[in-house]
């Protein structure tokens, strides 16, 4: 397994091939916690580990630079997943000076007892000489926790970018091109809608201030290392943070008896029209990250739901409460449901319509119990509505 970036510059993290769950985003590929040595004059640890993992950090790090210490650990985030060794590394090497923002070091004495621990704040614009090269840093607030920062060496033009452009993606490969680039591609956007996407505009923010600096290598916190396909992976934080939407309908829906479900199909049927790309989901079979996938850049959703006790489906108010958290705005929507003796049930999906801001195209269609012949006729015309709304607000 390759792990060195540059001369001197090593990944010393930890390859998580069993994650499954990362704060309910399900991670079907795993993941790693990326960490990274510089050698120089000085000795520097880029971030650390999830914290059941810092032996292998620590036995990574005496493998390259045996005996020695470590006299900088900089701590881009303090997300537990990438701060949780700091203990242990500051235990082996209690003279190290740990490296973050003043935010970030408020935030790493919530989670520990740092009072024995060196700390040297710093914000956009300072610098940190190791020797031959240097270390600068940019702060990037809610990227995607307040207290982040990305970390830049010009000499050797390689962004440590913390959680930006990375992937939850195992694998014994770290660099983008000794992958399957379509696959790494897919867990970034999946990675971005499920975890950065509320925070589009200070992704804008950061972008543009990271637009001048002469990139080589992002060395990101979770998946592969890019050095071949840097332009791909910017290009596409444009393209996701941009709020423009494709031409692309998801139609979503829950169902008890199927009555929901024939309505979603007949909605399905009606939007594929030329030039629009159009999903169907089952949301109770489908988890929170795949279709926040599916959601990120989609001009317009039609969301269904069966009435359980009155009300929607406790997995429609999940999956709307989650896009609500993401800030999934704008999209044009069409509200759909079967009920039995609550109609009134189905206005909740509306309710939440107004939270997103999604503009409704027209009334909710409800059916008592199975939809007649009528009611599917009226699905499938609906269905072109909001095919032909998201082609007009959307893009190719």
């Amino acid at each position: 397994m390759n792990t060195t970036l540059r001369d001197g510059i090593d990944w010393v993290g930890f390859v998580d091939w069993n994650v499954r769950d990362f704060h309910g985003y399900i991670t079907k590929r795993g993941s790693t916690y990326n960490a990274y040595l510089i050698q120089d004059k000085k000795i520097a640890l880029i971030d650390t580990v999830k914290g059941p993992f810092s032996e292998h950090l620590l036995n990574n790090i005496r493998d390259i630079i045996g005996n020695r210490k470590i006299d900088y650990l900089v701590c881009n985030h303090s997300e537990l997943d990438h701060a949780g060794s700091i203990p242990a590394v500051m235990s082996a090497y209690p003279d190290a000076v740990v490296v973050c923002t003043a935010k970030c070091e408020k935030t790493l004495a919530m989670h520990f007892d740092t009072s024995g621990w060196k700390f040297q704040a710093v914000k956009t614009g300072d610098s940190l000489s190791l020797g031959n090269r240097t270390l600068t840093f940019i702060e990037t607030p809610m990227v995607h926790w307040p207290e982040s920062m990305f970390t830049y060496m010009p000499e050797e033009k390689i962004l440590f970018s913390m959680d930006a452009f990375g992937q939850h993606y195992a694998t014994s490969n770290r660099f983008d091109d000794e992958v399957d680039l379509d696959a790494a591609m897919f867990e970034a956007k999946v990675y971005y809608a499920s975890i950065v996407m509320l925070y589009n505009t200070q992704v804008r923010k950061v972008l543009e201030a990271a637009g001048g600096l002469k990139i080589e290598i992002i060395a990101t916190a979770h998946g592969v290392i890019w050095r071949s396909h840097i332009g791909k992976i910017i290009e596409a934080y444009k393209e996701w943070s941009s709020e423009r939407f494709r031409r692309k309908v998801v139609v979503m829906y829950d169902t008890m008896w199927n009555s929901t479900e024939k309505m979603a199909e007949a909605i399905y049927e009606g939007a594929l029209i030329p030039g629009v790309e159009v999903s169907l989901i089952h949301i109770r079979k489908t988890d929170l990250a795949s279709i926040a996938y599916e959601i990120i850049d989609a001009a317009g959703v039609a969301f269904g739901s069966a009435i359980l006790n009155l009300d929607i489906m406790p997995t429609a108010h999940a999956v709307l409460s989650y896009l609500n958290g993401l800030k999934a705005t704008g999209r044009a929507g069409l509200a759909f449901g079967s009920y039995g003796w609550s109609a009134g049930a189905v206005d909740e999906i509306e309710n939440y319509f107004r939270k997103l801001k999604w503009e409704s195209i027209r009334e909710p269609i409800r059916s008592n119990f199975s939809p007649t012949p009528e009611i599917l006729a009226e699905c499938r015309k609906a269905g072109r509505e909001l095919a032909e709304k998201a082609y007009e607000i959307g893009s190719s």
